[in-house]
């Protein structure tokens, strides 16, 4: 690696920001800098008023958050040692989930691991690397190796956010395999006794959504003698979690019919039986409430509905809507689950306006639970909360 080092001064407002913990230096905030950077570079931030360091971090010249922070400690060194401490750590916060039936787990959580802009999900034998900032590809051979060390898989694979794979002038690409070999681009990895296939290589973010692992297995425990219905499955992850526990029934529903081809792959995986339906949520859910239709247990997992600041209200509007289909398809003494994926909704927004739309259709219902990520997912940083469910119970 040989990363040029900038030195930049930057205002007081950020200098509070940054030593309250924040890993995002703006543009904005950048008083002077010595020399034009390129992105990958090491920036030295100091302190404009009193010339004392603050921070060090890497530079990308592509974004509006300029410098991703990486250590508030003087003297800190930015190399292949550095980004190694950092996998090991993380890899140790996750011993106690390894301990327990699960191979497919998030080893690097970005900024809350302290690797802004870095994620790895490990699936088996196999490290999915996935790139949302181009500051760390001249640093990829080192994290690739130090994750196979670490984490002890077979292979590795590079994915890219859309943004990067716009600016990428190197010889990488999109589903590259770094290191190793992959037999299969579809690798089984297993949650708590039940198995699900993850394309590694052209499957959505990295092959899979890990962060519902702790909702899905309360869905699996609960499930025996229930009727299920499963709205935005994807792959199929809770819609196959309660057929494992023994529902007397499951439906999943979702708009990609790819996707419910690879849910109806994980059902025989196995060997259970689930309904599928390939149509819009909102359109079926109307016409399940008209034929009269209730379940024991539903649950409403959206995809992100605000991806931007001026998509809030639309999105609140969409968890309303699903709150009060779904309240509607509940059965008495059944359980309602609702998510939400967007982190630019508010935890308070979201759960005002959900429970709010439910009072509603004049339904006695209670929250019995609230929960979050599971514990791959941890949080370092406001911005790195995005995930909220809310468990209700609908009394009659």
């Amino acid at each position: 690696m040989s990363q040029e080092r900038i030195a930049v001064k930057v205002k007081q407002k950020a200098i509070r920001h940054i030593k309250s913990g924040h890993p995002w230096l703006f543009d904005k905030s950048i008083v002077k800098q010595n020399k034009k950077g390129k992105t990958g570079d090491i920036a030295i931030i100091f302190d404009d008023k009193f010339n004392r360091f603050v921070a060090i971090g890497l530079y990308d010249a592509e974004s509006p958050i300029r410098i991703k922070i990486l250590s508030t400690e003087n003297g800190t060194t930015i190399d292949a040692h550095f980004i190694a401490k950092k996998i090991q750590a993380a890899y140790d916060k996750r011993i106690d989930l390894l301990a327990e039936d699960v191979s497919g787990y998030r080893l690097l959580y970005g900024e809350n691991d302290g690797l802004p802009g870095l994620v790895c999900d490990i699936y088996d034998t196999c490290a999915v690397i996935k790139l949302y900032s181009s500051i760390w590809i001249p640093y990829l051979d080192d994290i690739s190796n130090t994750i196979i060390q670490v984490s002890k898989v077979q292979s590795s694979v590079l994915r890219m956010s859309r943004l990067i794979m716009k600016q990428n002038n190197t010889n990488l690409s999109e589903g590259q395999i770094l290191s190793g070999q992959l037999e299969s681009e579809e690798v089984v990895f297993t949650e708590y006794g039940v198995k699900f296939y993850s394309h590694v290589i052209k499957g959505h973010k990295t092959g899979f959504f890990l962060d519902h692992r702790q909702n899905r297995r309360y869905v699996q425990d609960i499930a025996k003698g229930k009727s299920v219905l499963d709205v935005f499955t994807y792959a199929g992850g809770f819609a196959i979690h309660a057929a494992v526990g023994g529902a007397k029934s499951v439906t999943a529903i979702d708009i990609s019919k790819p996707a419910l081809a690879l849910a109806q792959k994980n059902a025989h995986l196995n060997n259970v039986k689930i309904r599928t339906i390939a149509d819009d949520a909102f359109k079926v859910l109307y016409q399940i409430i008209k034929e009269k239709k209730k379940y024991d247990l539903v649950i409403i997992d959206p995809p992100a509905f605000a991806k931007s600041q001026k998509e809030i209200p639309r999105a609140l509007e969409q968890y309303a809507r699903l709150a009060q289909l779904g309240i509607q398809l509940t059965a008495n003494q059944g359980l309602l689950i609702l998510a939400s994926c967007s982190s630019r909704v508010s935890k308070e927004d979201f759960f005002h306006t959900i429970e709010s739309a439910m009072r509603k259709s004049g339904r006695p219902f209670h929250r019995t639970n609230q929960t979050t990520h599971d514990v791959d997912h941890p949080i370092g940083f406001a911005e790195g909360s995005y995930l909220k469910s809310g468990y209700y119970m609908v009394s009659a």
